[in-house]
């Protein structure tokens, strides 16, 4: 089951000049850390308990590198909150939907993460995130 909007994906070129950007508006960073696998940077910031990551790719070949080349800085993505993104992910197949990966990847801050396939949701990459015990909102987003 969705529990909440976990985060709004932003694919940005720069986490530096979005972020002062974004904390100049009275937005919190709450951290920063790289995600090789899938050829990113990410930082949080949070306003009101709602959090807005910033994605940068690292590389030419990652597929935000692809997105920013095709739409420009804009909205990536809208994450929900699941306890279970294994039960959820079985869930939804089960209702016709269709994810980028068969099984969930490691995300930021130690969360497995799930995204839909943008055919399968109006054009809307959805991701389905569930995180450690503790969660990230805790302090312990890693720099």
């Amino acid at each position: 089951m969705l529990k909440k909007i976990d985060h709004i994906g932003i694919a940005v070129l720069s986490i530096e000049e979005t972020g002062a950007m974004l904390e100049k508006l009275g937005l919190i960073k709450e951290g920063e850390e790289e995600i090789a696998s899938q050829k990113l940077r990410v930082a949080f910031f949070n306003v009101g308990g709602v959090r807005i990551e910033l994605l940068e790719p690292t590389s030419p070949e990652s597929t935000v590198s692809r997105f920013l080349e095709a739409k420009g800085q804009s909205v990536h993505h809208i994450a929900y909150e699941t306890e279970d993104v294994d039960a959820e992910q079985q869930r939804l197949l089960g209702e016709g939907f269709v994810f980028i990966n068969e099984t969930p990847q490691p995300g930021a801050h130690g969360a497995r993460t799930a995204f839909l396939h943008p055919k399968a949701t109006g054009k809307i990459l959805t991701e389905l995130v569930e995180h450690p015990a503790g969660g990230c909102l805790d302090g312990s987003f890693s720099n």
